[in-house]
């Protein structure tokens, strides 16, 4: 896949980073969702002093996008101020799985870097509701 596919998604992310709401770890991050429609869906993370309550900017674009009706989604980018790329945490990666499916996952950071893997290459053999049948 070009990564010039995915350069308005990236920007997206990188805006959104500059909301972010990282007091304690000062490690902000951006995410941008694309819908099947090709709407744009953006988030950035938002920590708590309860670290247990702190949500990662991929969490809040999807959680965003549910909540305005949209369920289906063509790519997600996430965006951090790192040399090594950051890939989406765990957690993520299950929410993502479960809710946006095998979509291209793109990670950049604000130098121009970026890379690209499918969602199942990021989280091989996923639990997901086939499971719970």
């Amino acid at each position: 896949m070009e990564n010039t596919k995915f350069d308005d998604l990236i920007k997206a992310a990188m805006s959104a980073r500059e909301n972010a709401f990282a007091p304690y770890s000062q490690f902000k991050v951006g995410a941008a969702l694309r819908t099947a429609d090709g709407e744009m869906i953006t988030g950035c993370n938002v920590e708590s002093a309860v670290y247990g309550a702190t949500a990662c900017a991929e969490r809040i674009a999807i959680w965003k996008a549910v909540s305005e009706g949209k369920l289906k989604f063509s790519a997600i980018a996430v965006v951090a101020d790192t040399q090594d790329l950051t890939p989406p945490c765990g957690i993520c990666r299950q929410v993502i799985w479960e809710l946006c499916g095998d979509i291209p996952v793109v990670f950049a950071n604000l130098d121009g870097k970026s890379e690209i893997l499918q969602m199942k290459d990021l989280l091989p053999r996923a639990f997901d509701s086939s499971f719970l049948s």
